[in-house]
């Protein structure tokens, strides 16, 4: 009987078990991992899924090109590295792409920085505040729905022109790019260029197949949520301490944006622009509580805007913020706002807008959002910014 080497036959049967289980691994999924952490430097190409329990780290600007899927388990947390100009982290998908990211109430989907010490199972940072932006980019969606441009397909801002997988519209108003659920966006915006910033949730010609509901915004450098064009709805959404504007449509968008919070936006509570070519259509604001904070303004719109707003309520508000009425097409009723007590609703809602506003007392508004929809999974909610939100 030959005499065996019980170490060596360790170390082979070791080895052994590592090469089976990499055979058994999803053949689709590209991305390295190293424990919990998981490193993503290139593109994503075929089927991909990104597990529970895992923090994945984007290297770079990382696009989930057309015909690929990429799978996002409840409760992951995708941090992105810091990085400027052509660096910019960011997480793009392209169009013709599909993202699936399904968090839910009790595991909320978190994007940050690699500066966050946030791990899977916590809702709010433990390390970083929540006006701290910049940090890296943001999450980019695009697809194949119209947009009112003089092209009828264009680059989207953000994403420098060399990179193709930045087109977006078309001609196919059900287009579906996934679905978005339960998904916390923070402290990103990093920029690429003078003036030229990442939003927090970049929606470029996403078409009404797309399902994005309970999103949040927290400490983005530029705008929170920004449409161009397309047709997708959005509902239930928090926008919290932007650097530009909270809500921004262009472009025609032709969607819906139903049950939202604002809250203290660096710019405008709402850039809400007209129509940039002959393709024209028109977008439903809704059920929204806004609190103005720090906010430049209230509204801003284009001579050319096409716009519906009703059941919305604004608070918090402070002299020489304004929502200027365009000659005709912003649509507006029911709406509420609790006026500081030496200022008139006329020095906010200006050009006849005060005649769409009901004035009320702080907190005795029967319109707005439903607040429930962002407890437990949204870090607003857990960190008491809501408490004064009925």
């Amino acid at each position: 009987m030959k005499k065996v080497n019980f170490k060596l036959a360790a170390l082979l049967f070791a080895a052994a078990m590592v090469t089976l289980s990499a055979c058994k691994k999803d053949d689709d999924d590209e991305t390295p991992s190293t424990g919990g952490t998981n490193m993503v430097t290139t593109n994503i190409t075929s089927n991909t899924t990104w597990e529970t329990g895992k923090v994945y780290v984007l290297g770079g600007r990382i696009a989930v090109v057309n015909g690929a899927t990429l799978t996002i388990q409840p409760g992951v947390i995708i941090k992105g590295e810091a990085g400027t100009g052509a660096n910019a982290t960011a997480l793009l998908i392209a169009r013709g792409a599909t993202l699936i990211a399904e968090g839910t109430a009790t595991q909320p989907i978190i994007f940050t920085s690699v500066a966050d010490e946030i791990k899977p199972g916590e809702i709010a940072s433990p390390n970083l505040d929540p006006d701290l932006n910049g940090l890296w980019g943001g999450l980019l969606v695009l697809g194949n729905a119209p947009i009112s441009a003089d092209a009828s397909s264009v680059q989207i801002e953000g994403i420098p022109p060399s990179d193709q997988n930045g087109l977006y519209g078309g001609d196919v108003p059900g287009d579906n790019s996934g679905v978005i659920r339960y998904v916390s966006i923070r402290h990103g915006g990093a920029n690429i260029g003078e003036g030229n910033e990442i939003n927090g949730l970049t929606l470029g010609g996403v078409g009404s197949g797309t399902i994005i509901e309970n999103v949040e915004i927290v400490s983005n450098q530029d705008d929170g949520i920004e449409w161009f064009g397309g047709t997708v709805n959005v509902k239930n959404a928090i926008v919290w301490n932007t650097g530009d504007d909270a809500i921004d449509t262009d472009q025609s968008w032709a969607g819906t944006l139903d049950n939202f919070i604002v809250v203290n936006p660096g710019d405008e509570c709402f850039e809400l622009d007209g129509p940039e070519g002959s393709m024209e259509a028109g977008h439903i604001i809704k059920n929204g509580t806004v609190y103005a904070g720090d906010a430049d303004g209230l509204v801003d719109l284009d001579d050319n805007s096409i716009v519906e707003m009703t059941g919305i309520y604004f608070f918090g508000l402070k002299e020489g913020q304004d929502f200027d009425l365009n000659p005709a097409g912003l649509t507006a009723s029911n709406l509420q706002a609790s006026i500081p007590d030496t200022l008139a609703v006329t020095d906010f809602f200006k050009d006849g807008s005060d005649a769409f506003v009901t004035t009320v007392a702080t907190g005795a508004n029967t319109v707005g959002a439903d607040v429930s929809k962002f407890q437990g999974w949204s870090w607003a909610a857990v960190s008491g910014a809501l408490n004064d939100f009925k």
